[in-house]
């Protein structure tokens, strides 16, 4: 799996990118140029009626094309062209998009930057997604984001962020009180990265989740290196934990079953990974997993008699198991759902 389409919906809203008038006049005069012309542009009906009720959508800030910056103007122009049509008071929710290269291999702090500075202006914002870019745009593995601190500490309101591409990033957050849930999207989430979350203060943290990938695109985190939260001694508060897309998913169920901080999880996220018959005999040896309010193991390499066994049982037990897209190896060996 790759990322081949761009969120459709985030934090319970649907998600619609915004287009200025100047970019919607430069796109008419293109196709005037170019009759018959293969670029996509923007329908301006279904963008005037999204903007009579701002705060019904998730607003996604995306430049691909270069619409936006036809003399070369920075992004900060573009972000001041959406205030200036979009109240920012009733922006609550963003997803940050591609803006040429500038965020991800050439120079991510420039789109960094212009969202800090816009900031004050978005003071009500609770949920943002951060390089939200297909592979069209760019592998996940060339998202070179760095360090992105300054974005949640930018919002000290935000309840939900999302951030996609861990190769080089860091996030060494002293402390955020609203920050409700935490997702790392990535091919491989590197060890230094999982102890900058873990050394942070999260007080309202409710859900994490690790896309934890493969050593080869930067995944280093190994159970250790997750052994505070494992322990139940940091980030206290998480009752809904994702340790998803793993190269090994069966070693994170035997560090999970013995774990302090399985009593406390009431959601359970698996997907995406490796999971096999041995993680399974697991699942069903360990009282733990019947505790839980839902289970997701979707997309999986466990056999048809065995996935049958742990549906069975789990449900038996009122746990809401999603055990979709079984995978057969043919000889490939294991591997996680998203890697470059």
């Amino acid at each position: 799996m790759t990322f081949d389409t761009h969120l459709a919906e985030y934090a319970g809203r649907p998600v619609f990118e915004y287009r200025s008038a100047q970019a919607l006049a430069a796109q008419r005069a293109w196709a005037e140029r170019h009759p018959g012309g293969r670029r996509e542009l923007t329908d301006p009906l279904p963008l005037l009626a999204a903007l009579r009720t701002p705060s019904s959508f998730t607003w996604r800030l995306s430049d691909p094309e270069g619409w936006e910056s036809q003399e070369g103007e920075p992004v900060q122009r573009y972000y001041e062209r959406f205030c200036a049509e979009v109240p920012p008071e009733s922006v609550e929710a963003l997803v940050i998009g591609s803006h040429g290269e500038r965020i991800d291999v050439s120079e991510p702090e420039l789109v960094r930057r212009a969202l800090v500075e816009a900031a004050p202006r978005w003071a009500g914002l609770r949920s943002l997604f951060y390089a939200d870019l297909t592979y069209h745009e760019a592998d996940v593995s060339w998202l070179l984001l760095g360090d992105v601190s300054a974005i949640p500490n930018a919002f000290p309101r935000l309840e939900r962020l999302g951030l996609r591409g861990t190769s080089e990033l860091s996030l060494p957050v002293e402390r955020h009180a609203s920050l409700r849930s935490l997702t790392l999207e990535g091919g491989g989430l590197p060890a230094d990265l999982a102890r900058d979350v873990l050394a942070s203060d999260y007080p309202a943290l409710e859900h994490l989740e690790l896309w934890l990938g493969v050593e080869d695109y930067g995944g280093t985190t190994a159970p250790d290196d997750l052994a505070p939260l494992l322990e139940g001694r940091v980030h206290t508060g998480i009752r809904s934990l994702g340790l998803r897309n793993a190269e090994d998913t069966d070693t994170w169920v035997r560090a999970l079953a013995d774990s302090a901080v399985l009593e406390r999880l009431e959601v359970l996220d698996l997907s995406m990974g490796t999971l096999t018959d041995a993680g399974a005999e697991i699942l069903l040896g360990t009282p733990g997993f019947r505790g839980l309010r839902r289970l997701d193991l979707h997309r999986h390499f466990m056999t048809a008699e065995t996935e049958k066994r742990l549906v069975e049982a789990l449900t038996a037990a009122g746990v809401e198991t999603d055990t979709s897209d079984r995978l057969h190896t043919d000889g490939d060996g294991l591997y996680p759902s998203v890697t470059e």
